[in-house]
């Protein structure tokens, strides 16, 4: 089972409970939460966006749903584009391709939580590889993203 060291040593920093759960190999945030016998509202998947100055911001949105590019510029007030293949790369270098953890903090990254995600109790994301997913409460990970801007940026699929 594997975790991107980054996200780990963030995880042990943070004093929170969680399990890493094994699933057969996916694709997609879908995929893995159907491989995972998960809801995909359950499932925390992180996009990561750019804006016009070339900052990073990590937005985090359930599985199940859409990133809003409309509603998130108009809650930033500023043009957001999603990130290249290449510059998630850069950003996660520890993650297999298209595997983004939806922790932004391990990463130095600032990030906006759909409020979605906030109203479960329980909350699974992936790990930094497509193999595994990481399991947690969603009090649990409310402490992580206790500072973090929240809103309604995505829609269903």
């Amino acid at each position: 089972m594997a975790v991107a060291l980054s996200l780990l040593q963030y995880l042990e920093t943070a004093d929170v409970d969680y399990e890493l759960i094994h699933h057969p190999h996916s694709h997609s945030s879908i995929d893995t939460a159907k491989s995972s016998h998960v809801s995909g509202r359950q499932l925390a998947k992180g996009v990561v966006i750019e804006d016009a100055e070339g900052n990073y911001l990590l937005a985090v949105i359930p599985a199940n749903r859409r990133l809003d590019l409309a509603r998130l510029h108009h809650q930033l007030d500023r043009q957001v584009g999603l990130a290249t293949e290449a510059e998630l790369s850069e950003l996660f270098p520890d993650c297999e391709p298209g595997a983004v953890p939806p922790l932004g903090a391990a990463y130095g990254l600032e990030m906006i939580v759909d409020e979605n995600l906030e109203k479960e109790p329980e909350i699974f994301l992936e790990g930094g590889f497509h193999d595994d997913v990481i399991h947690m409460s969603g009090l649990d990970f409310s402490k992580l993203i206790i500072d973090t801007p929240d809103g309604n940026i995505s829609r269903p699929m």
